[in-house]
């Protein structure tokens, strides 16, 4: 179990341009102990709402029903990558969903502080709708946002842009 504090207070570390980004998909025991598919779903449906409401609601589309479709479209990327059912592959039309994810946001200029107002509203939604998981298990989870949500960073404070390679992404075993 964990508490809202706990959850509150996962770490955030700063994005340094051009770093090589080790990451962890998270675990499938976070899968299933928020509840498999629905559980994902009423985690994610959460979130985007919170962010529809956020700093950074403009990356998003302003009409409803093209609004759930992102919700319904990123629902099924952190299902997968969760270990759940393989519910993206269309989408990511062959690529490594991780590559793919990082390549979706080369499409919009996101600086640090849109990618901690996104890890923010995370935090919220899984204070709201994983208190029932094991604190080890959202760490796990946070460790992959945390870190993987680095690589879509690509505008930088002064002034230049870059683009993470998937190379930099160092997925570990």
């Amino acid at each position: 179990m964990a508490t809202k504090r706990e959850i509150m207070e996962l770490p955030l570390t700063p994005v340094e341009k051009g770093e090589a980004v080790h990451f962890k998909n998270p675990p499938m025991e976070f899968f299933d102990a928020i509840g498999g598919e629905e559980g994902m779903k009423e985690l994610m449906y959460d979130f985007y709402d919170k962010i529809y409401e956020s700093k950074i609601a403009h990356f998003f589309p302003q009409d409803e029903e093209e609004f759930e479709e992102v919700k319904k479209k990123n629902s099924k990327f952190f299902i997968q990558i969760c270990g759940g059912p393989k519910v993206y592959e269309d989408e990511a039309k062959g690529m490594d969903l991780n590559e793919y994810m990082i390549r979706v946001h080369d499409d919009f200029s996101i600086n640090e502080n849109n990618r901690i107002e996104w890890l923010g509203t995370m935090r919220e939604a899984l204070s709201d709708r994983a208190q029932h998981v094991d604190i080890e298990l959202i760490k796990a989870f946070w460790d992959y946002l945390e870190k993987f949500s680095k690589l879509t960073v690509n505008t930088f404070s002064d002034g230049s842009t870059y683009y993470a390679a998937y190379q930099q992404a160092k997925e570990e075993g």
